[in-house]
């Protein structure tokens, strides 16, 4: 049986302030090439489906053509979770009108997991979706009240859905979590409310063929080659800028798997150009996401309006002597949910109802760029 795992879309979400819908559309439809291209049996979305609990209408019609383009031009059957951005509601209303035989959605955790059982060559394949639970919220769903870390929620699905595994069914777990080991990126929203323990250890898994995980953006396996995050399809930070993203091909057989990737090729790229402004300037025009970090030691007039007429999706600008790290200039310190251009966008948004255009992301962009230069960034 062939399964294509990924993950992490975060359908409405924004690079620095600048609108990823097309490059979106590009990701979303590569998969569906994938899917006919490999003659996959089963797509795999592990969580983070959307951006956040209540995404723009545009991702949500942007979504519901995927996968009617999934369902009308390919023959595979669907497994989908919540994962920690997404409203867990909005992903189990899904499944209302999904066929049984060929989807399984989960958006809210459950007691009695019921796996979707399909066949192949070799016998019966069982599929448990593990939507994502904060704590509390699986104390109720459990009736555990000893229930008080991510790899606690884990536990208990695990227990749940291993209890209804056909008798010599190979196992496929989808699941939503930290798992111990893994690589974390900039850009990871925290698993646990306030402090706390919130990775899982990777024995957890235990008796699963194959565990496509969500949560982290960069494609790894972790604790051993068949547990394995497929990663996000875009770059979502700088920290990302020339990492290869890619889908996961698994082959899964009589008795083990084989897994290959599949690279995506995003319209755009991110990207860290480092040089004296004028070399910058000179360089080949270019629509990717663009950090410049200008070696020059005096301070420039207007430098990021100067640079978008070579870059216009130029969206952070630093020099190389500053002290603060470009990381946290770009997206906050630590791991923060949302970076200022997105605070401001949102607030905009609140106020009056729509999001800024792309001349005013502009606008607000020099705007920080030079009350950080000026020292009155915090």
């Amino acid at each position: 049986m062939r399964i294509l795992h990924t993950a992490d879309l975060h359908l409405g979400r924004q690079f620095m302030g600048l609108s990823l819908e097309e490059d979106h559309e590009v990701v979303l439809g590569q998969i569906v090439e994938t899917l006919m291209a490999e003659q996959v049996e089963v797509l795999v979305i592990a969580g983070d489906v959307f951006d956040r609990a209540s995404p723009p209408n545009s991702a949500i019609r942007q979504f519901n053509r995927f996968l009617k383009c999934v369902a009308d031009e390919t023959k595979a059957a669907v497994v989908m979770i919540s994962g920690n951005h997404d409203s867990g509601d909005r992903i189990e209303a899904m499944s209302v009108f999904s066929t049984a035989s060929r989807a399984l959605v989960r958006g809210i955790a459950d007691a009695v997991e019921v796996p979707l059982v399909l066949r192949d060559a070799h016998g019966e394949v069982a599929f448990s979706a593990l939507a994502f639970s904060y704590e509390y919220a699986a104390r109720e769903v459990f009736g555990d009240e000893s229930i008080s870390t991510p790899s606690d929620v884990i536990a208990a699905q695990i227990a749940a859905a291993k209890a209804r595994v056909p008798k010599g069914a190979r196992w496929i777990v989808v699941a939503h979590a930290f798992v111990a080991g893994g690589a974390v990126g900039e850009t990871e929203r925290p698993l646990t409310r306030v402090g706390g323990i919130e990775t899982v250890p990777a024995e957890v898994f235990d008796g699963a063929d194959y565990v496509s995980l969500g949560h982290l953006h960069k494609p790894q396996e972790v604790g051993a080659p068949h547990i394995r995050y497929s990663g996000a399809p875009l770059a979502f930070g700088f920290d990302e800028a020339g990492e290869e993203k890619s889908m996961t091909i698994v082959d899964l057989n009589a008795d083990g798997v084989e897994i290959r990737t599949v690279p995506f090729r995003p319209l755009r790229q991110v990207r860290s150009l480092t040089g004296a402004f004028a070399d910058l300037l000179a360089g080949n025009p270019s629509e990717d996401f663009i950090q410049a970090i200008l070696t020059d030691e005096i301070p420039l007039i207007d430098p990021m309006k100067r640079l978008r007429a070579t870059y216009p999706n130029a969206c952070h600008l630093a020099y190389s002597r500053q002290a603060r790290s470009l990381e946290s200039m770009a997206i906050g310190a630590g791991r923060a949910a949302v970076t200022p251009i997105e605070m401001v966008s949102d607030f905009l948004k609140a106020v009056r109802g729509r999001e800024p255009e792309g001349a005013e992301v502009a606008i607000i962009a020099d705007k920080l760029h030079a009350a950080e230069v000026a020292g009155d960034w915090t």
